[in-house]
């Protein structure tokens, strides 16, 4: 890896960082808020994945990977990469909670961490990578 991709990629790391803690902590409040109204804790994670989502969209297209590509095929992209990662989050959960029994908060929680690592990868990789979106 030369040393401009080097910066360009801890720039934009940094930047998908600062996204995904205000977007993650603003989403887990929404996810606890909802539990302890009494929804359960697949539904709640539904609803805060789906939020989550759409404003991410706008912030890492435009600041985090400062993509210009065409719209249709990135947010298509962005989408499936979401998609993935909710199936994912959502095996873990019947796994780890409904059949295991550990805590929605703990599973939940931990699967932030590994689903922004998993998410930057396939944004940087894949989603927003030069001459993907008809740059």
């Amino acid at each position: 890896m030369n040393s401009i991709t080097h910066v360009n990629t801890v720039g934009a790391f940094i930047r998908f960082a600062i996204v995904g803690i205000v977007s993650n902590a603003l989403l887990f409040v929404l996810y606890l808020l909802v539990t302890q109204l009494g929804m359960g804790h697949k539904l709640a994670a539904t609803l805060a994945y789906a939020v989550g989502v759409l404003q991410t969209f706008v912030f890492n297209r435009s600041w985090s990977f400062r993509d210009g590509g065409a719209l249709g095929p990135t947010c298509i992209r962005y989408v499936a990469a979401y998609g993935f990662g909710y199936l994912l989050n959502m095996l873990v959960l019947v796994l780890l909670v409904d059949r295991a029994g550990y805590p929605h908060l703990w599973v939940q929680g931990a699967m932030i961490l590994v689903l922004a690592v998993m998410l930057f990868l396939m944004q940087k990789l894949w989603v927003f990578r030069e001459g993907a979106g008809g740059r």
